[in-house]
This record gives C-alpha cells, sequence and structure tokens, in this order.
C-alpha cells in the first residue's frame, strides 16, 4: 500500500525580497519565517511517519486543536519546512536479485563512465561518494547470473580500476 510523506525542506528559508520575487498567498508582516519549536518538530515527525493522519489525531497526539494544527501545517508549507507530499511505493518484488557494486575509476573518467552505466538497464540508481570508491551503483536483475554477467560488464568499462560487489540478502529498513 502506498504511504503518502511530506517532502522536507533541508535547511534554513530565507524570504525572497528582490525584484520579481513571487509573493505568498497570505502575505505577513514578518517576511522571515516563525521559529519552529519542539511541538513543530513533532509534528514533522509524525507526518513523516504518516502524512494522511487527520488534524484531528494529530492535535490528540500533541495535545492541541484541530486548527491550531492545521495553522500550524499551513505556517510550515508557507515557511518551506515542508515543501510538499509524495507518495513512497512499497519496495519492488522479492522475484530478482539485487547487489550493491562499488566502482574504483581511473582519473577524469567519471563523466564517461557515469554515460556507459546509463546505458545499462540494470543498472537503478548510481551514487557519487567519498571515501576509498567513487560510485556506488546498485543493480538489479533475474538472478546471480544475470547480476555476474552486469559487474564483469561494469568491470570491463573503460576507465573503472576495480569493482567491489554485494548481493543483497534482504532488505531490513526501507524508508
Amino acid at each position: 500500500m502506498p504511504v503518502l510523506v511530506p517532502c522536507m525542506a533541508g535547511g534554513s528559508v530565507g524570504a525572497d525580497t528582490g525584484a520579481g520575487a513571487t509573493q505568498s498567498p497570505r502575505p505577513r508582516a514578518n517576511l522571515r519565517p516563525m521559529e519552529r519549536d519542539g511541538i513543530d518538530g513533532r509534528l514533522i515527525e509524525m507526518l513523516g511517519a504518516n502524512a494522511r493522519l487527520p488534524a484531528a489525531e494529530l492535535g490528540r497526539r500533541l495535545g492541541l486543536s484541530r486548527t491550531t494544527v492545521q495553522s500550524r501545517i499551513e505556517r510550515l508549507e508557507r515557511d518551506g519546512a515542508i515543501l510538499g507530499y509524495t507518495v513512497r511505493l512499497p519496495a519492488p518484488s522479492p522475484a530478482g536479485v539485487s547487489a550493491h557494486v562499488l566502482v574504483t575509476l581511473a582519473p577524469k573518467k567519471t563523466a564517461s563512465v557515469e554515460a556507459m552505466l546509463r546505458r545499462m538497464p540494470q543498472v537503478r540508481e548510481l551514487h557519487a561518494v567519498s571515501g576509498n570508491v567513487d560510485l556506488v551503483a546498485y543493480v538489479r536483475g533475474r538472478d546471480t547470473d544475470e547480476i555476474d554477467q552486469v559487474i564483469d560488464r561494469i568491470g570491463a568499462l573503460d576507465g573503472v580500476v576495480r569493482t567491489n560487489s554485494m548481493i543483497v540478502l534482504s532488505t531490513r529498513i526501507s524508508r
């Protein structure tokens, strides 16, 4: 069953008062976002777990009225603390095999290797990382034979110095 979750802002949000700035639907005398308190933090945490909770239920858990909760949510949206809402789908069917492939690259080969990995449909995600490796690819295939072939293809790419792969046995947390 899909889960609706809010999209949270990563940092502080400042008001843009320069030319061409869009006005918020409800102008406020103070253009800076209001400070968040512990209740806002708990509200955001609860919405992150289940954004479909009714305002009355959120209010009951927070010891606030429904209208106060609605006002706080509207303010958090307006101030950019909540950017929107999205649907998280369940993890893919357990059929098939997935692996994380750590990739070490030759100098100045990131762009060309990335372009080649984009053409491999089994590569579902690609992350640039810090540390002893340069990239981590999340690959998915029908079975271990297909994963083995994909890992061999990745290792044979021009610019790939070394790979290290880890087959996923089970997913313990997926948020």
